[in-house]
């Protein structure tokens, strides 16, 4: 028997919906249950084949449990060993080397120096910044955001530079991304499960949280949602999640990715609305019984990235910003 977990915290909706759903297709040797964890022993293997982690951003403990899960052999969705080293700069770099549109974006030191450090612990950094370089290339209003981090904490809008050094000093130790705006005609958010399953919803993130699903006129540009999904699928694959969203804001025709590191991305019915839900349920049951059934005992199963070989095999310049 192939065990199927799932491993979550105040998610209600969610994780119910898809232990019923791989359970409901009664597959041979395949059951879904929620995860459940005793004593934890070192490179002691679990019980499951495959691990679906919607949780341990939050909880390090349970960070721990899937690395050594997935050093004994489960299968864990997502790859905790890549989503424990990625950040948000980062997804941004990778994006400008295959292609992928994003806004400008610049890396802003601390505000505050991290605890056991000093003055000679930043002697290779440069002082003064140079601001009017960074103004040129990111240009007001701005956003500032964690280059690390999710949910749209600590996320500022920023008007002009006093504004900006203000908020900045509200940041504590975070280390903070400037990033400029895009005035967008139209917005997506795309779910994306390994096995190229991409499901594009129009978003509108300036309404309140339980109404960003719903929006007016949505475009019938097909070419536009082809291009929206090939991005997606080219993001999603180079950094080897096998869950995930990917925002997208469109500016004269052109999608430009804003958002691309959510591997626990929002799945509950009440905010993404039952179609959307049905969606995700559905294919993510089918993503985690092909795990199952390709799950191989006494090796790594996990999925890692490509985007190493990607950037070399087919160097690109910057994509377009304007």
């Amino acid at each position: 028997m192939k065990k199927i977990g799932i491993l979550f915290g105040k998610e209600n909706t969610f994780p119910q919906a898809f232990v019923d759903r791989v359970n409901s297709k009664n597959q041979k040797n395949i059951v879904a249950e929620a995860v459940s964890i005793d004593v934890l022993e070192q490179a002691e293997p679990t019980e499951y084949a495959v691990i679906v982690d919607r949780i341990s951003q939050d909880v390090p403990y349970y960070r721990a449990y899937l690395k050594n899960a997935a050093l004994t052999g489960t299968a864990v969705v997502n790859n905790p060993f890549w989503w424990s080293a990625d950040e948000k700069f980062f997804n941004n770099c990778l994006a400008t080397k295959i292609g992928v549109p994003v806004p400008n974006t610049v890396l802003l030191p601390s505000n505050q120096r991290p605890d056991d450090t000093s003055e000679q612990s930043f002697r290779n950094l440069k002082f003064p910044t140079d601001w009017g370089r960074i103004f040129d290339y990111i240009k007001f209003p701005a956003y500032m955001k964690p280059f690390a981090g999710g949910g749209w904490k600590n996320v500022y809008k920023v008007n002009d530079p006093d504004d900006l050094w203000k908020k900045h000093g509200e940041t504590g130790q975070l280390v903070m991304m400037l990033q400029e705006e895009i005035v967008f005609d139209h917005y997506f958010r795309c779910y994306y499960l390994a096995g190229d399953r991409v499901h594009v919803m129009p978003y509108e993130p300036r309404n309140p949280h339980h109404l960003r699903y719903v929006v007016d006129n949505p475009t019938k540009d097909q070419k536009l949602l082809e291009t929206v999904r090939e991005y997606t699928i080219k993001l999603c694959r180079g950094l080897g999640y096998d869950f995930n969203t990917v925002e997208f804001a469109v500016r004269d025709g052109i999608p430009i990715a804003i958002d691309f590191c959510n591997p626990a991305p929002d799945a509950d019915v009440h905010s993404v609305g039952q179609q959307n839900f049905d969606w995700i349920v559905e294919n993510a049951a089918d993503m985690a019984i092909e795990k199952a059934k390709n799950h191989k005992d006494n090796q790594m199963n996990l999925t890692w990235g490509n985007f190493i070989s990607d950037i070399f095999a087919s160097p690109k310049k910057s994509a377009a910003k304007k």
